[in-house]
């Protein structure tokens, strides 16, 4: 049984502090602590400009291969190639999505990344959003049995939870992210900069992943977010600085913990049981990840008050600040009982039982080990319900 309370700073466990973030100017350095070699998030405005210095300075002159999304290269490559200056820089560009994160883009990548002339001491930056760190990650994690890889994040998404951890990996028809490995990053540079481009439908989904940060470890955090929908919705810098050094502060202190998912890591996988089943019924073309997780979020929080003794307003309160930040595409076609059939399949069951984490109070989360199926059916019933616009209530 793991258990994670609500602890913004100070001693946790084993009496070490949460984490280690340190501030110069305007750079914010946020320590992730494991089990190899300690590596940085750094998050600074502008840092993207700067991938080929901060690399040199981290790794030396090794040759370095980027693995990045062809919309976000194109968007930015006549401005990173006048400030880069990175001797032999190969490029290779994928159109990114949930349909592209198959075994077959791996070995496409693998190859081409032999043809020009990768080794051993080679490092590869991997650049985009969620789907191209978790891509272009395995493929370092498998390439000559594993190489060095930087993260650049893009998207919201990938700032807050993606790129810090070290989970890569690929889906199957059958499920998501059942092909993996655990391969950490050297260094992740977060640059706020390039969220200003973002699609708001992109932006709006990786804001439900810092509000599940809030749900299962900061209830100040998940307040930040109630109160300040606005100026998170308006991109206001300082919101957003903070949105992302407070979720990374989370996954970096739950990392050091538990860096193989042994225990306390699972409560990051809140909302995702029913998130990953919805994805994989709906062949990944419905929902975006963020927006799915918001939707196993109001699943997790209803199956929690029924079964769970969360209270019944915060799991309103949950509720409402999900279907405040995301607009569901009508799901009324989607059979609650065919997506609660997948959880069997997720990553996460042992043995033909299913561990939920489900949410005690906000900010505190357990877990719940093989619920009742009927309970289960009913919570996405509910959710299904509620992002469809269809009611506040269901009974």
């Amino acid at each position: 049984m793991v258990s994670a309370k609500a602890d913004p700073a100070g001693p946790q466990g084993d009496g070490r502090p949460l984490s280690l973030m340190v501030q110069k100017g305007l750079v914010k350095l946020i320590r992730v602590e494991t089990g190899e070699v300690p590596y940085d998030v750094r998050i600074e405005a502008g840092c993207v400009l700067r991938i080929g210095e901060l690399v040199r300075e981290l790794l030396g002159k090794k040759k370095v291969f980027f693995i990045a999304d062809a919309n976000v290269w194109q968007c930015m490559e006549s401005r990173l190639l006048k400030e880069w200056s990175i001797k032999g820089l190969v490029v290779l560009t994928v159109t990114m999505g949930e349909t592209r994160k198959r075994l077959r883009t791996v070995e496409e990548l693998s190859a081409l990344l032999h043809r020009h002339g990768a080794d051993r001491s080679s490092v590869v930056v991997a650049m985009g959003g969620g789907v191209a760190g978790d891509v272009a990650g395995f493929v370092a994690a498998c390439y000559m049995r594993g190489i060095d890889f930087v993260q650049v994040p893009t998207t919201l998404l990938a700032q807050v939870d993606a790129s810090v951890g070290g989970k890569t990996g690929v889906n199957l028809v059958s499920g998501k992210n059942l092909v993996g490995a655990f391969h950490q990053p050297k260094l992740v540079l977060i640059d706020p900069d390039t969220l200003d481009t973002l699609p708001d439908r992109e932006y709006r989904a990786g804001l439900q992943e810092v509000v599940k940060h809030g749900v299962i470890r900061s209830a100040p955090l998940f307040d930040f977010m109630e109160s300040n929908r606005d100026a998170v919705l308006k991109r206001d810098r300082a919101a957003v600085e903070h949105m992302i050094a407070e979720s990374v502060r989370i996954k970096a202190e739950v990392v050091r913990i538990d860096e193989r998912e042994f225990g306390l890591r699972r409560i990051l996988n809140f909302g995702h049981t029913l998130g990953h089943a919805f994805e994989a019924e709906t062949a990944y073309k419905r929902l975006l990840h963020g927006e799915a997780v918001g939707f196993g979020m109001v699943a997790a929080a209803k199956l929690s008050e029924m079964k769970y003794g969360l209270p019944s307003s915060d799991r309103q309160r949950i509720e409402d600040v999900v279907l405040s930040y995301t607009d569901f595409p009508g799901l009324e076609d989607v059979d609650a009982r065919q997506v609660a059939a997948r959880v069997s399949g997720d990553k996460k069951a042992m043995g033909g039982k299913v561990t939920f984490i489900v949410a005690e109070r906000i900010g505190t989360v357990t877990e719940a080990f093989d619920p009742p199926a009927a309970a289960v059916i009913a919570a996405t019933e509910h959710a299904l319900w509620l992002c469809s616009g269809r009611g506040q209530t269901v009974v």
